[in-house]
């Protein structure tokens, strides 16, 4: 897990910019932990490089990134050997593009989700084509919104940041650029465009200037209202409870029910939790809440549960354990966001 192809991740210097290309179509672009440090290792080498004056990040194929390498996450911690070190340093690259002083460029066309995002929605510039699908799922497999999530979510208002950390709902370019979470939009065919006018001028926002566009958002006015009415509330109990009260008469409220009825339990807890905790936190504290979280998943149930689930037995009915938002003791929550024994992580 550690080495990268140089065909996974490809790194050019064109003119005024450093090209980043994720290079796994077939995989949708996953990202690996041999991509995770060849990339981390860059960003200083770029930072001090008085000819680099920007970094662009793009994909090969029609997905940006669909996440992680869960496979080989998954066959890891099956084997005793959690994958603890690739979080660590995944989470130590999210906050690096976070701090990173130069322009940082994402151009996203197609899905992207989980660990695609954290190498893309960090940096300043999250410029998103109309195929462009955001999402983070991870609540469906047993596991969290990391990779940031904490910090990106809790800052989206309306309880919508809320509402896409717990039911995973996928989004596309006009609501992302509502939301705060892309930054530009253009035609999926002018990113091309707005890539070599950075490497012309080594200036995105020039080279973004007139090829901008405003997509129509998706969610409806009053689906915007049911979000801050039912995601805005101060318990994961209580806003179930508004949800149930609410389904009867709201075809939306009733679709989200259903579908947070399909999540783990014990992820809906915990992302409640992480994304309203996130709000008060700094990017580096998000992390390291993160990481506490993290090493408590990867030695627990459902995580893998929810991949078996998923993704080996595709579209099994997961057990999860606990099976309900009522059996669940919050005790057990608390004890993920715990301090580490073993020491925090370090970014």
């Amino acid at each position: 897990m550690d080495a990268a192809s140089e065909d996974e991740i490809r790194f050019e210097r064109r003119g005024r910019a450093a090209i980043v290309t994720l290079n796994r179509p077939k995989a949708l672009n996953a990202v690996t932990h041999g991509m995770v440090l060849a990339l981390a290792a860059k960003l200083p080498e770029w930072d001090a490089d008085p000819t680099v004056d920007a970094v662009v990040v793009k994909a090969e194929g029609r997905a940006f990134s669909a996440g992680g390498d869960i496979m080989d996450i998954y066959q890891a911690g099956r084997a005793g050997k959690p994958a603890v070190q690739f979080f660590a340093d995944e989470y130590r690259l999210n906050a690096a593009i976070h701090n990173f002083r130069k322009p940082y460029v994402a151009l996203i066309d197609g899905i992207v989700m989980g660990g695609g995002v954290g190498v893309s929605f960090h940096g300043s510039h999250r410029v998103l084509g109309e195929k462009a699908q955001f999402a983070m799922p991870e609540v469906g497999i047993g596991f969290f919104p990391d990779v940031g999530g904490s910090y990106l979510l809790s800052r989206v208002k309306g309880g919508y940041g809320l509402y896409l950390g717990l039911t995973g709902a996928r989004i596309g370019a006009g609501d992302a650029l509502h939301a705060g979470l892309a930054t530009h939009a253009v035609a999926s065919a002018d990113l091309a465009a707005v890539e070599a006018g950075i490497v012309e001028t080594g200036d995105p926002d020039r080279a973004l200037r007139d090829l901008c566009i405003t997509p129509e958002r998706k969610l409806d006015e009053g689906d915007a209202v049911s979000v801050g009415l039912h995601f805005s509330l101060g318990s994961l109990n209580d806003m179930i409870e508004s949800l149930t009260q609410a389904a009867g008469r709201d075809e939306f409220a009733a679709t989200t029910l259903d579908t947070l009825s399909k999540r783990s339990p014990t992820s809906l807890h915990v992302a409640f939790r992480q994304i309203t905790d996130g709000a008060a936190l700094s990017m580096e504290e998000c992390m390291k809440m993160e990481f506490r979280i993290l090493n408590r998943m990867l030695v627990g149930h459902d995580f893998y549960e929810g991949i078996r689930a998923a993704i080996i037995d595709k579209g099994d009915t997961p057990n999860w354990k606990p099976a309900t938002l009522a059996e669940i003791d919050p005790k057990a929550i608390d004890a993920y966001f715990a301090p580490l024994p073993g020491g925090e992580l370090v970014i």
